[in-house]
């Protein structure tokens, strides 16, 4: 039997996908709207895939991939989402998922994408490989992420996504310092100056929806004057 874990910021949505795959003999061993609680529950119960929603009330999914990445933690994971941007696919799929499928797609593509995922193999329904094969097709040097380091993208995200140096450092275990270093070497990377520049990045390669620009920018001018 294989043991899943929910990470979806929508408690229905939970329960709903709870519900469908308890029926279809799955194990649903727990459930989160939330990476940092999600992180520490998956390395305590260990179930074989994840399934992961990418955009979370303010936080992102891609920071959880990125994490499950670096530790090499031997969970699979299933992208969950609405969001059909080519860029966000390609991104998912080279954090490491192994496979994404869209809210509103059959349940036997969910399902299909779940038992590959358990047997280490990869899957993508016809409709998310032709949005991922229209990155894969473009010249690499035409992003400009393309040259982060797994760290450095998990640090962009949750800095685009308005988290301030001290709450990156507490969720990462890194000092406040050092996370202030990699955000300076990513401007220069990246050849912005500001933060704000940072989050326009991330919406052009639509690493955020371009409809949370305003969200965020509201919300680093918060947490900027703390820092």
């Amino acid at each position: 039997m294989t043991r899943l874990y929910l990470v979806d910021d929508h408690q229905l949505m939970r329960e709903g996908l709870r519900s469908l795959l308890e029926a279809k003999g799955y194990a649903v061993v727990g459930e989160s709207a939330d990476p940092t609680e999600a992180l520490a529950d998956l390395l305590r119960l260990r179930p074989e895939v994840v399934l992961l929603d990418l955009n979370l009330a303010g936080r992102s999914g891609f920071e959880l991939l990125a994490e499950l990445q670096r530790r090499h933690l031997p969970t699979r994971c299933v992208v969950l989402t609405m969001s059909a941007q080519p860029r966000q696919v390609a991104e998912a799929m080279r954090l490491g998922a192994s496979g994404y499928v869209l809210k509103g797609s059959a349940g036997s593509d969910l399902i299909a994408a779940i038992d590959a995922a358990a047997r280490g193999k990869k899957h993508l329904g016809a409709e998310v490989a032709d949005l991922a094969l229209q990155v894969f097709m473009q010249p690499a040097n035409d992003d400009p992420l393309s040259a982060l380091s797994p760290r450095e993208r998990q640090i962009i995200l949750m800095v685009v996504n308005g988290r301030s140096s001290a709450q990156i450092g507490a969720e990462l275990h890194l000092s406040p310092k050092t996370v202030a270093t990699y955000r300076s070497r990513l401007m220069a990377k990246l050849q912005v100056s500001d933060v704000a520049g940072l989050v326009r990045l991330a919406v052009r390669y639509r690493l955020i929806d371009g409809e949370d620009q305003g969200a965020v920018l509201r919300g680093r001018r918060a947490t900027d004057v703390m820092e």
